[in-house]
C-alpha cells in the first residue's frame, strides 16, 4: 500500500488530468471548502464533494494500485480521473491535515474498494491457469502469418512502383494532387494489411503543404519509405535484429519475448498523442539499477484517455521485457512488486554533444527512428540566433541541441525557462534530426521534477 506520509506533489496529481479543462477545473476543488468526511488510509483517499445537487459527490480514489491510481466518483463526468477526484488528490497533496488519516474508509468506499480487488484478484488466477493466446493451435497461427506476409508483400511491391511513377513524373506532382492521391494508397497499404506504411504514406500528404524546401523533405521521406520497403521484401538478407524493426515499422504484431527484468523503474515522462480514433500514451522509465531506459505504450479510444497512468517523480518495482528490434526501448510491462510511490531519484545524464551522437549511433541500428530519449546535464535553456528559436546550451562546453518546432509553440518551454533562471538544470527528452524535445526538467538543486509536456 502507498505509505500515507510519502504525498504526492500538485504537479503529479495534475499530471493525471485527461485534458486543460479537467486540470483547470480540478484546481479549483483542491480547497477544503467543498469537501466533508475526507480521509485516507491502506493506500486509498476519499470524500464527499459538494456539488449543484442535493447530495454531495462520492468520490474514492485507489493509489495502492501498481497500474496506477484508480477512481471512482458518483458524477455524471465521463471523463477519468473527472475534476473531483482531482482536487480530493490535490488537497490530499498539501498535507496539512485536510485528509486526515483514518483506519477504515466509509462503507460506499470499501464496497467499490473490495469489489475491484476481487476482480483484480480473480483476474490474476485466471490468467495463471490459463494458456498463451493462440498456443493452442500453433499451425493455425503459422497459417494466419504467411498469408498476412503475402498481403504485406504485394502492398509494398504496389508501393514501390507508385513512388517510382511519382519520381519518374516529378515532385510537382504531389503538390498538385494534394491529399487524395496520398489517402488512396494509404488506403491500399490498409488492405495490405501494413499499417506503418499506411500512415507513413498519410504523412507525405502534408509535405508539399510544409512550407519552403518541401521538395527536399518529401524526397527524403520517400527515400524513407523505399527503404522500408526493400528492408521487408529482403528481410531474408538482413540480421535478426533489423529484420525484427523492419517488422515493427511496418505494424506487424510482436510480443515482448525478452527476459523479464528486475528493477525500481522512475517514471521519467508520460504524454499522450492523440488520432481521430486513437489515444496513444507514452511512460519513459528509467532503472535505477539497471540504468536501462524502456518505453510502456498503453492505447484508448477516441476521447478517452488509456488505462495505464504513472505520474512523473514517481517510482515502481516491477518486472519490464522487451519487444524485439533493435535498441529494444519498447518494453511490456510485467510483474509488479509495489506500487507506484514518490522518490528522489533523477536519472545520470549527457552533455549535449554525446546526446546528438547517441541519436546518430541510433540510427544506425534504426534507419526510420525520429528520436532517442536523452537525460542531458547542466543545460541552460536560452534564445537561438534565429527569432522564436530556443536552444539548450551546454553550461559545460561550447555545445547546444536546438527545440523542436513543436518543442517551442508549448507551455512547457516558459516552464522551463522559469524552472532554470539561467541557471543549469537537468532536461530529460527526446533527442532527433528535428532537434531536442524536452518533457520533464529537475532544479540544479533540491526539488520535485518539473513536466514540459
Amino acid at each position: 500500500m502507498t505509505e500515507q506520509g510519502v504525498r504526492w506533489t500538485a504537479e503529479q496529481v495534475l499530471a493525471l488530468a485527461p485534458d486543460a479543462a479537467s486540470r483547470k477545473a480540478g484546481s479549483k476543488l483542491g480547497t477544503a471548502g467543498p469537501w466533508s468526511e475526507s480521509g485516507s488510509g491502506e493506500g486509498t483517499v476519499w470524500g464527499l464533494c459538494k456539488g449543484s445537487g442535493s447530495r454531495p459527490y462520492q468520490t474514492v480514489v485507489d493509489l495502492a494500485d501498481a497500474a496506477g491510481p484508480a477512481y471512482k466518483c458518483s458524477c455524471p463526468s465521463r471523463k477519468f480521473p473527472c475534476k473531483h477526484a482531482l482536487g480530493l488528490l490535490l488537497l490530499w497533496a498539501e498535507g496539512d491535515g485536510a485528509v486526515p488519516a483514518v483506519a477504515e474508509p466509509p462503507e460506499w468506499a470499501e464496497q467499490w474498494l473490495s469489489g475491484r480487488r476481487r476482480r483484480a484478484e480473480s483476474k490474476r488466477t485466471e490468467s495463471g491457469g490459463s494458456s498463451a493466446p493462440g498456443s493452442a493451435d500453433p499451425e493455425a497461427a503459422r497459417r494466419r502469418a504467411e498469408r498476412r506476409a503475402e498481403r504485406v508483400t504485394a502492398g509494398a511491391t504496389e508501393l514501390e512502383q507508385r513512388l517510382a511513377d511519382l519520381l519518374r513524373g516529378g515532385l510537382a506532382l504531389a503538390e498538385q494532387a494534394g491529399y487524395g492521391m496520398w489517402d488512396e494508397t494509404a488506403a491500399r497499404m490498409v488492405d495490405a494489411q501494413a499499417p506503418g506504411l499506411a500512415s507513413r504514406v498519410r504523412e507525405l500528404g502534408a509535405v508539399p503543404a510544409s512550407g519552403p524546401g518541401w521538395p527536399a523533405r518529401l524526397l527524403e521521406e520517400c527515400a524513407l519509405l523505399h527503404l522500408l520497403d526493400q528492408g521487408w521484401l529482403r528481410r531474408d538478407r538482413l540480421p535478426d535484429d533489423l529484420a525484427d524493426t523492419v517488422r515493427s515499422r511496418l505494424g506487424l504484431p510482436a510480443s515482448a519475448d525478452g527476459p523479464p527484468v528486475r528493477d525500481r523503474w522512475l517514471v521519467l515522462a508520460q504524454y499522450d498523442t492523440a488520432e481521430p480514433k486513437l489515444t496513444t500514451r507514452r511512460i519513459w522509465l528509467h532503472g535505477a539499477e539497471s540504468g536501462h531506459t524502456r518505453l510502456l505504450l498503453s492505447y484508448g479510444a477516441a476521447g478517452r484517455a488509456p488505462e495505464l497512468s504513472l505520474p512523473v517523480g514517481l517510482a515502481l518495482e516491477a518486472d519490464l521485457s522487451v519487444f524485439p528490434g533493435a535498441g529494444r526501448l519498447r518494453a511490456a510491462l510485467g510483474e509488479q512488486h509495489a506500487p507506484p510511490a514518490p522518490v528522489a531519484l533523477r536519472p545520470p545524464g549527457v552533455s549535449t554533444a554525446q546526446a546528438a551522437a547517441r541519436y546518430g549511433d541510433a540510427l544506425g541500428e534504426d534507419p526510420w527512428l525520429e528520436s532517442v530519449p536523452v537525460t542531458l546535464d547542466r543545460v541552460i535553456p536560452t534564445p537561438d540566433t534565429e527569432p522564436g528559436c530556443w536552444q539548450l546550451a551546454d553550461a559545460e562546453a561550447d555545445s547546444a541541441l536546438p527545440l523542436t518546432p513543436s518543442a517551442r509553440s508549448r507551455p512547457g518551454l516558459w516552464r522551463l525557462v522559469a524552472l532554470s533562471g539561467g541557471a543549469p538544470v537537468k532536461v530529460f527528452g527526446e533527442c532527433g534530426h528535428r532537434g531536442f524535445t524536452p518533457l520533464t526538467a529537475w532544479p540544479e538543486g533540491p526539488g520535485a521534477p518539473v513536466t514540459l509536456c
